[in-house]
């Protein structure tokens, strides 16, 4: 792929190179000097690069590479891979560079459009044009060429045309499948009927270096770009998900932007995209002071803008007061308190502190301008800009405030904006904490342009002390948070009605109940909270508890699932007081409460599983199954006997599949994600039972000499799409030496005993209830013969039995087959035999007549017309299973290709073998993908039959949610809608 930064500009006095005026200093040149040189010898082997080698030698430019080596490693990276990229940019002006990409990145669509670039080009380029732009940024600040306001203004352009030409993409793209009808396709923003807002820095102009992209999508459904019978929410919240995906995306070139669309009104029950008509009436009925402040920075900057600002327009009553509104200084106060009583940030320090959210920190500075915009822009209109810089200057030139708080909050802002731009540089993280190690902290002031951390730390704490003192004068001193709860009185028989107030006013429905619930809990109505001490935390943590809860989607819901735990709990004061201890535990366990009833059971039984929670690997994806099973022995250690590990291998299994559940209810993994990290749990978990099981086994009965075994994991487990309660379908297959048929030890086993005997050990360990509770339930019926069958089967007989006697169905069974654990050759060899029976030669009649007869078999036995049963019903994943299981069995003779893979993949190669139209294909994708997120959610939240008309409302407006749409009925029409199309494509695929 091709730059996107023309040629270099001929005249050097305009180059990034000429115009360096600044290098931080080295902290380790040893290190620095070691990197210059592997980038010397890259560069050596570049044409394009030779030219920039001279100035590697000496000079300013060798410096700030020696710095950018030692401080930060994504930059060095970004410099070391692509050598001729560098020199690009040192020899053309930074501006003719910032302009190249962004018309490059605006503009992607089009060459899609014309055939110049493929789809996979276009991702790739979008993620490019970042990575330079991101290196070209970096330079041009840290090397002092341009000052904040450029900075933050170029990397806002570049937000700019990224969101913009993804919108324009994705609406071209949507334009093509016939969903939409773009009235000016060169330009498929305009009157689409889809506007995209952007909001916090993005919005003003003054986005920092490594920051989400605050975004907000409404849509007018009446939009005559929308075909005759459209979903207009379903359409729209659709393209707001493929643009989110579009910039967010990792991939090996990295990602554009990441997207956060919760600025939207009331996120947690509005699909991703707004309609124009909702919003109104949110805004003009609920909206809050926040919210006016959110949208001040608010700035068309995709799709239809005309439809944008005339939304912005009509929204300025709400946003602009027509009298000087006060009341918001309270408001606005009771933010900075709140993000102060989360972050515990009460104090000016250096060493660990937040320079954005921290005491005299840069939100301190935008809530000094905000407030009083909020305040006086209703009568002021020259306050109703974006930018703080600006605002400030307009603050002082109206009367608000004086020369002094201008210019002094200026220089602090541009100071910590500064700062906050070297932090994230050193990672391409978005952080804002500087760092507590003293070590790194020295680094790190070196980075920042200091001689050492006490002159760092001087400039640091002289402008957090000026920008709280300004602060300071504007607001006056609140209470703590604590005392903000109101009334919260549960003695006697009868209700107190401020206590009902309050409750009312934190968030519950049924104020009356939650009274109730909460008195029987001091009445000890629960033994799990009867002793002392449990009362003693109780009656201390019952604010902070409800007010948790009360910050849920459903806190009634969240209240009476906690009163049931506390039910089924021996003891509660270990959870009480852990949740006591940690503010984010207690929000995420009233969370977990109230859309995660399976999760909260799983608290109730282990309450340190809510460590996790606070680990900071919490927010890493894990889903690598070596790393997985690391982390499994990891937990288990060195049980003291058989009973202990059995133990330990449930708490490992508990914690591991907790942190699972949690990652996928934080958006941390995907549903695709969590399907392979319970199978690679399960997997882990079956291969240390299967290890411990054997040396027990071989320490009673020894071994059969030259006998050998493999485990075999069908289904779900086969190809990594396990859900939170799903059981495990295995075969266990085993060889030996005709000659040799008994084992070696103190009580010798017959080789068919011996195996046998040893699968049931095994089956035992996995599914046998101990104090700790349950690991998996266990199916062998997948084995030849199924039920009546042995329960372990000689190999050659298996082999035997699937070439001539096995039913079609039990080698649809086998392609979702692979060997979990076993003896090396063997499991190879097993493996090649599983492989030469699926893709054995059949008939494509043959095959595609029995798997419907099975399909109607399985429609027969367990029912099939329920709604909201992702698998069983016609359409659903059994259905695209069997699709793909036929696809397989038919064609892996002539693709061998097919053999196992996913659904999904198997779609894909099928398509790419001329087996399945690309629409055809494309469809069972999305269909898949789609019913595996529901299902992998039902599993998250419901234990047992998902009932509809039983479970929490809360939870079916997550199902919905992560589909993107606006609730539970659109989401089911949704549904049926796909199952239709699935319907007719295993017709025709199967007939």
């Amino acid at each position: 792929m091709a730059e996107f930064l023309g040629s270099p500009v001929p005249d050097q006095n305009l180059s990034l190179l000429s115009r360096l005026k600044q290098a931080p200093p080295v902290s380790d040149l040893r290190k620095a000097k070691a990197q210059l040189a592997d980038f010397v010898d890259r560069a050596r082997d570049e044409a394009e690069a030779a030219p920039l080698l001279p100035q590697v030698k000496s000079g300013l430019f060798r410096d700030l590479l020696l710095s950018v080596a030692d401080h930060s490693p994504f930059l060095w990276q970004l410099i070391l891979n692509n050598p001729a990229r560098m020199a690009r940019l040192a020899a053309q002006a930074p501006e003719e560079s910032h302009r190249a990409v962004i018309e490059s990145q605006a503009n992607l669509f089009r060459e899609l459009k014309s055939g110049a670039l493929t789809r996979d080009d276009v991702v790739r380029a979008f993620r490019r044009n970042r990575n330079t732009h991101a290196l070209l940024v970096a330079l041009v600040d840290i090397g002092g060429i341009w000052s904040v306001e450029e900075v933050t203004r170029a990397l806002s352009e570049f937000a700019d045309a990224s969101v913009s030409g993804g919108v324009n993409l994705v609406l071209t793209e949507t334009a093509d499948l016939g969903r939409i009808v773009l009235p000016n396709p060169d330009s498929p923003g305009e009157g689409s009927g889809f506007t995209v807002l952007a909001l916090g820095k993005h919005g003003a102009g003054e986005l920092n270096y490594s920051s989400d992209i605050d975004l907000v999508i409404f849509f007018d459904p009446a939009a005559e770009s929308l075909p005759e019978g459209a979903e207009a929410a379903t359409l729209y919240t659709r393209i707001a998900q493929q643009l989110a995906r579009l910039l967010q995306e990792r991939t090996p070139d990295g990602y554009v932007h990441r997207v956060d669309y919760r600025l939207r009104p009331d996120p947690g029950s509005t699909p991703t995209a707004v309609s124009l008509p909702s919003a109104y009436t949110y805004y003009e009925t609920v909206g809050q002071n926040w919210e006016r402040a959110a949208l001040i920075k608010a700035r068309p900057v995709a799709g239809d803008l005309a439809l944008g600002e005339r939304f912005l327009n009509d929204l300025r009553p709400f946003i602009w007061r027509k009298y000087f509104d006060f009341a918001s200084i309270q408001d606005v106060h009771a933010m900075k308190r709140q993000i102060h009583a989360v972050r515990g940030h009460d104090e000016i320090a250096v060493a660990g502190h937040d320079i954005k959210l921290g005491r005299g920190g840069i939100r301190e500075i935008e809530f000094f301008v905000q407030t009083q915009q909020l305040v006086f822009g209703g009568r002021r209109p020259g306050l109703r800009g974006r930018r703080t810089l600006d605002m400030l200057a307009a603050l002082h030139d109206e009367g608000w405030i004086t020369e002094k708080a201008r210019d002094e909050l200026s220089d602090a802002y541009r100071f910590l904006r500064t700062i906050e731009h070297r932090l994230q540089m050193v990672a391409d993280e978005q952080t804002q904490r500087l760092p507590s190690d003293e070590e790194e902290l020295k680094r790190f002031a070196k980075f920042c342009g200091y001689p050492n951390l006490k002159a760092f730390s001087k400039a640091l704490t002289h402008q957090a002390s000026i920008v709280q003192g300004h602060y300071a004068l504007l607001f006056e001193e609140a209470p703590e948070l604590a005392s903000d709860v109101g009334n919260l009185v549960f003695t006697g028989t009868t209700d107190d009605p401020e206590t009902l107030a309050t409750l009312q006013r934190l968030g519950f429905h049924e104020p009356e109940r939650a009274a109730e619930t909460v008195r029987g809990w001091h009445f000890g109505r629960r033994s799990a909270i009867t002793s002392q001490r449990a009362r003693e935390v109780l009656t201390e943590l019952t604010p902070a508890l409800l007010s948790a809860l009360g910050g849920t989607a459903d806190p009634d819901g969240a209240l009476a699932a906690l009163d049931r735990a506390f039910g089924r709990m021996p003891a509660a004061v270990e959870l009480l007081t852990i949740l006591q201890s940690h503010d984010r535990l207690r929000l995420r366990f009233a969370d977990l409460l109230g859309t995660a009833p399976r999760l909260a059971d799983t608290v109730a039984q282990s309450p340190h599983v809510l460590d996790v929670l606070i680990d900071p690997a919490f927010g890493v994806p894990l889903v690598n199954e070596d790393a997985i099973e690391e982390q499994v022995r990891q937990i288990i250690g060195r049980p003291s006997d058989y009973e202990d590990f059995l133990d330990r291998a449930r708490d490992a299994a508990r914690q591991m599949r907790f942190i699972t559940g949690a990652r996928l209810l934080s958006d941390i993994i995907s549903p695709a994600q969590a399907g392979e990290a319970y199978a690679a749990i399960a997997g882990a978990i079956i291969r240390v039972s299967f290890e411990k099981v054997r040396k027990e086994f071989e320490a009673e009965h020894g071994v059969v000499p030259g006998a050998e075994i493999a485990v075999l994991g069908l289904g779900r487990l086969g190809t990594k799409e396990l859900t939170a309660g799903s059981d495990l379908d295995l075969v266990v297959v085993y060889d030996f030496d005709e000659e040799r048929r008994e084992s070696s030890g103190p009580r010798p086993l017959d080789v068919v005993v011996y195996h046998t005997r040893l699968t049931q050990r095994l089956v035992a360990a996995l599914t046998v209830p101990t104090r700790r509770g349950m690991l998996y339930e266990v199916d062998l019926r997948l084995r030849p013969q199924g039920g009546k069958g042995p329960v372990a089967s000689q190999f050659k007989g298996f082999v035997s039995y699937q070439q001539s006697e096995a039913d079609l169905w039990e080698h649809m069974a086998l392609t979702r087959a692979r060997v979990l654990v076993g003896d090396a050759d063997f499991a190879k060899r097993a493996e090649i035999a599983v492989r030469e029976i699926v893709g054995a030669k059949r008939d494509r009649v043959h095959v595609c007549r029995e798997v419907r007869a099975m399909r109607e078999l399985i429609a027969q036995e367990k029912g099939d017309n329920n709604l909201w049963d992702l698998k069983l019903a016609r359409g659903g994943l059994t259905d695209l299973d069997f699709i793909a299981q036929a696809l397989v069995l038919a064609h892996g003779a002539e693709h061998p290709i097919l053999i196992g893979l996913q659904p999904e993949a198997t779609f894909q190669e099928a398509c790419k073998a001329g087996l399945l139209p690309e629409d055809d294909a494309r469809k069972l994708t999305e269909a898949h993908c789609l019913f595996n997120a529901i299902f992998q959610w039902q599993r998250l939240t419901i234990e047992g039959a998902f009932d509809a008309a039983n479970v929490p409302p809360a939870i079916l407006k997550r199902l919905a949610t992560a589909a993107g749409l606006p609730d539970a009925k659109i989401l089911l029409t949704h549904l049926n809608e796909i199952r239709g199309q699935v319907r007719g494509i295993f017709d025709r695929v199967l007939r």
